[in-house]
């Protein structure tokens, strides 16, 4: 998928959420907790997993900086030592369309763990 190109990317680190503004119009605002559990990193996505691994105790993660790299993509790094996801515009946008479904999965895969809260 091609996505729009990103136009706007701000921090709102009190709220821990990462507001991203695409050219189409679409304003998605992401959680912290939300892209460092799907974070595009190998500790996440493995290798050939269908679905991220299980990642908990994020909650009260945050975003320390936003690295660009090149004109398509970030690096974001997070205070609990993550820094080696790339995310690119095409994949923010995707975790952005798809976040009410990636995270009602993901709090369904938390209760199957016997870690939701």
């Amino acid at each position: 998928m091609t996505a729009p190109e990103l136009t706007e990317i701000r921090l709102e680190k009190s709220r821990r959420m990462l507001v991203l503004d695409f050219a189409d119009g679409q304003q998605f605002e992401l959680g912290c907790e939300y892209l460092r559990t799907h974070s595009p990193s190998a500790e996440v996505r493995g290798h050939g997993l269908s679905e991220p691994k299980l990642m908990t105790g994020k909650e009260r993660v945050n975003i320390d900086a936003i690295v660009p790299v090149g004109t398509y993509a970030v690096e974001l790094q997070f205070d609990d030592g993550h820094r080696t996801g790339i995310y690119s515009w095409a994949f923010l946008y995707e975790l952005g369309r798809s976040q009410h479904n990636n995270l009602a999965r993901y709090r369904q895969r938390l209760e199957e763990a016997g870690m939701a809260g």
